[in-house]
């Protein structure tokens, strides 16, 4: 894997931001847990259900969102 400098924080730049934590959001979303395991075992179901084309999705649109960045010297620009 080839390590890729970026600003600390940039929501548009981080999968987790754009992709993973928006679909663990609505696994969990309005549920409540009784147990740390219990946390764990939901969060774990919520991963393992999202598809590997998925994941391929979120870093092709990754790899887009980083051109764009590029391209605009790392000004603001508007869209995904």
């Amino acid at each position: 894997m080839t390590l890729v400098p970026h600003p600390p924080y940039l929501p548009d730049l981080a999968p987790t931001d754009f992709f993973l934590f928006p679909q663990m959001k609505r696994h969990l979303k309005g549920r409540r847990f009784d147990t740390l395991e219990d946390i764990i075992a939901a969060s774990t179901r919520a991963l393992n259900s999202v598809q590997v084309e998925e994941f391929q999705r979120c870093f092709e649109q990754w790899k887009q969102r980083l051109d764009k960045c590029i391209s605009s010297n790392g000004e603001y620009f508007e869209g995904n």
